[in-house]
């Protein structure tokens, strides 16, 4: 059961195989270096004290290092707490100090952290710093390299023995710990292999951390981008770009601010990526126009997907290049929602009633009619079953017991196609209630953002649910707009009668102009429409 397991089961079948490369620092390590290597690291862990079931805060970029020294964690059944670094200090202090870890293996400017912040950090009794030591004491990661004096094989893990804790971006409420277990990761391992025909000896560049270790398990070579992995709507385009021709990569994952950056770039250039075989795009909703671009990038053969899921359960559907350009495109433009494909086999889905109130029992009289809107929940061997430790009532409001199993309340609403394909059509606690009738942020927003002078628009209600006021906030193309009062109005005027020609939007009369709208820090993707209702009713009431 453990995951580790998979990287050594890699390592007898392509030794030779490079693992991971890193181009900027001219490193590299093969699968049998990768297997040998965290097999002495564990050992020297274990040394240390660290031991199964003993949290382990991870604090180091993303790097052979990072790689090696999870499955190191893996291999003693310790659990490492991943934490985007991006989260902010209030954030990550806060989980920090939620996951109580009893180690921590962390790059010098973290220790540092520790010591300003030392409440937080109460629980730790081993440290390990990655790089120099100062003056915080503790061993380092060349100390534990030299403590190794075998290679330890992956600990014996039950089925529900926990893997991992994932925290979530906080893009809709307070960052909270994802319990994993090692079957969970194998299971999702099994299945992208499968939904997405990935094969042993292939060549990956993951933008996000966590898929390089689904790389690596699948056997594939990683690659690492010079990137910063907390700004990827802001990479440089020729880092992502040089390595994908130098390399020959043939698979890659990343947000579609990412590759709308990318892209752009691409058409500009005229650059073509002929080795990619498939983009897996997710994060956020995909926009048609970004896949549509590809069609001038990409080889005819290649295909992207656009996985649909969350920390708590990934992936959960998924649609492919051609079905979203031929059949599902040309209806989100017209409200319908963004269609992200079926249930991937293995997943069950259900669309219930959208009820804000923990549900404590599952019961079928929750399920929604067919064809209409209501909250995504989910069940599936891969679907984490709760949050650790959280603030609140977290797990009682995600989760619904239906027996000895569960359905987790993924937060999302949507409805089900006559094919039986999930349309999304924007999270739950951003839906905006009227006096007269209750909107949906995607579909109201995809009449708007077919203005050519629309880069992005944000359904937001100022006042209280059941009488809110809807109002589109735009973050139009060219910012001077916003402050140009004649070009204005005349821009306004034009989205008001844009939303007339639609049911669903012919009540929305009110409009404003925000120069740059506040995202999430993983895949800068997501709106933050909470921040911009806020902003929005401070504009209204000024």
């Amino acid at each position: 059961m453990n995951i580790a397991a998979l990287l050594d089961k890699i390592a007898e079948e392509l030794p030779t195989n490079p693992a991971v490369i890193v181009p900027r620092k001219k490193q590299s390590i093969n699968f049998e270096e990768l297997h040998e290597e965290s097999g002495r690291l564990a050992s020297g862990l274990s040394r240390l004290g660290i031991a199964k079931g003993d949290r382990v805060l991870l604090l180091v970029p993303f790097s052979i290092d990072f790689i090696t020294l999870t499955f190191a964690l893996f291999k003693t059944g310790a659990v490492p707490v991943l934490i985007d670094p991006g989260l902010g200090r209030k954030n990550l202090l806060e989980c920090i100090g939620q996951a109580q870890p009893k180690a921590m293996i962390a790059i010098p400017k973290a220790h540092a952290a520790r010591k300003i912040y030392p409440k937080s950090f109460k629980d730790i009794k081993v440290s390990i710093t990655v790089g120099w030591r100062w003056f915080w004491g503790g061993a380092t990661l060349r100390k534990v390299k030299k403590l190794g004096n075998k290679i330890l094989p992956p600990a014996d893990m039950g089925e529900n023995d926990p893997a991992a804790i994932l925290f979530t971006s906080g893009s809709t409420g307070p960052p909270k710990g994802v319990l994993y277990t090692h079957n969970m990761f194998i299971h999702q391992i099994e299945v992208m292999k499968s939904c997405f025909g990935i094969k042993p000896g292939e060549l990956d560049l993951p933008t996000f951390p966590l898929f390089g270790l689904f790389s690596t398990c699948m056997g594939m070579t990683c690659v690492l981008p010079d990137m910063d992995f907390t700004q990827p709507a802001h990479v440089n385009p020729e880092k992502i770009i040089k390595p994908i021709q130098d390399y020959l990569i043939t698979n890659s994952f990343g947000s579609p601010a990412l590759w709308d950056t990318v892209s752009k770039y691409c058409l500009r250039k005229k650059v073509r990526l002929t080795t990619l075989k498939r983009i897996l795009m997710a994060g956020a909703p995909v926009p048609g126009y970004i896949v549509k671009r590809f069609d001038k990038i990409l080889d005819p053969s290649a295909d992207i997907q656009t996985p649909y899921g969350a920390t708590e359960a990934l992936p959960v559907a998924t649609l492919g290049r051609k079905v979203i350009l031929q059949e599902t495109w040309g209806k989100t433009q017209r409200g319908m929602g963004i269609c992200v494909g079926r249930p991937v086999p293995g997943i069950e889905l259900k669309i219930i009633k959208i009820i804000d109130e923990p549900i404590q029992h599952w019961d079928n009289d929750l399920e929604q009619l067919p064809f209409e809107v209501g909250e995504v929940v989910v069940q599936g061997p891969w679907v984490t079953r709760k949050y650790f430790n959280p603030q609140g009532n977290a797990n009682q409001i995600a989760k619904i017991a239906d027996g000895k199993n569960f359905w987790h309340r993924m937060g999302d609403l949507g409805w089900l196609d006559e094919q039986g394909r999930l349309w999304f059509c924007g999270r739950k606690g951003q839906r905006v209630i009227t006096k007269t009738e209750t909107l949906y942020t995607l579909p109201c927003e995809a009449i708007f953002n077919i203005h050519p002078k629309v880069n992005r628009s944000a359904l937001v209600g100022v006042g209280e649910k059941g009488a809110q006021e809807a109002i589109i906030v735009v973050e139009p193309n060219d910012k001077e707009l916003i402050s140009d009062s004649k070009e204005r109005e005349v821009f306004i005027q034009e989205l008001l009668e844009l939303g007339k020609r639609f049911p669903h939007t012919d009540e929305i009369k009110f409009f404003l102009l925000h120069p740059e709208f506040p995202v999430d820090i993983r895949h800068n993707a997501k709106i933050f429409r909470e921040q911009l209702a806020e902003w929005a009713e401070e504009k209204v009431t000024e």
